[in-house]
């Protein structure tokens, strides 16, 4: 399955993707998915690696819990990744860089198949442009607690397969508020990173694995 999913994404993500249609599916409500129109509004830039690897016959992706301590999203469930400093050049190169720096992610262990919808997060007042990863085998992660509380390998085969969705109420910044997520092992997954894995899911809805 691997190598024939693998074909398939190299192709899917170079085409019209389903951007929109997924991240409403977990989108929070009263959140803006469109980035404000303004020359006063400096909009920031960050990259963010959807690493897929695999272990034994099914695929797994890296997902990070965010210490309490952090500016943005502190707790909260995400992707290896972060802002697109003046020394990166490209938000790829931003997305490499963090992984390799919060999880060990060397980038010889991967190769960048392509990119997910960029997505605006309106209370940070980011733009998250997700680039979708591929290793063979699982890498060595290294976690640096300093930036990460723990790494949460997240089974992406079994959500292809069976996507499990839910809705909880959260303690935010303005307030208690009722959202869609992705619950796993005791974790709440919502919010961006919801959003990114739910384009995923929809992106490879119609795959269909060659027959041995």
């Amino acid at each position: 399955m691997q190598n024939n999913l693998k074909k398939y994404l190299y192709e899917a993500l170079t085409k019209e993707l389903p951007g929109l249609k997924a991240h409403q599916k977990l989108v929070p409500p009263g959140r803006e998915l469109v980035p404000p129109v303004s020359e006063h509004t400096k909009v920031k830039h960050s990259g963010v690696l959807f690493l897929i690897y695999t272990e034994g016959d099914r695929l797994f992706t890296c997902l990070i819990k965010r210490p309490t301590s952090m500016k943005h999203h502190p707790g909260q469930i995400g992707f290896p990744g972060g802002k697109v400093e003046e020394n990166d050049g490209s938000p790829q190169t931003a997305a490499s860089r963090e992984a390799e720096e919060e999880v060990g992610l060397s980038p010889d262990s991967y190769t960048i198949i392509g990119k997910l919808s960029e997505l605006y997060i309106q209370v940070s007042n980011f733009i998250i442009h997700p680039f979708v990863a591929w290793a063979n085998e699982k890498p060595d992660f290294k976690i640096n607690c300093s930036e990460v509380e723990k790494i949460i390998l997240f089974p992406i085969q079994s959500f292809m397969e069976n996507e499990r969705m839910d809705e909880v109420e959260l303690d935010t910044f303005s307030g208690p508020l009722k959202v869609p997520c992705y619950p796993f092992n005791g974790e709440i997954i919502w919010g961006a990173t919801a959003m990114i894995l739910s384009e995923f899911f929809e992106l490879t809805k119609y795959y269909q694995p060659a027959r041995e």
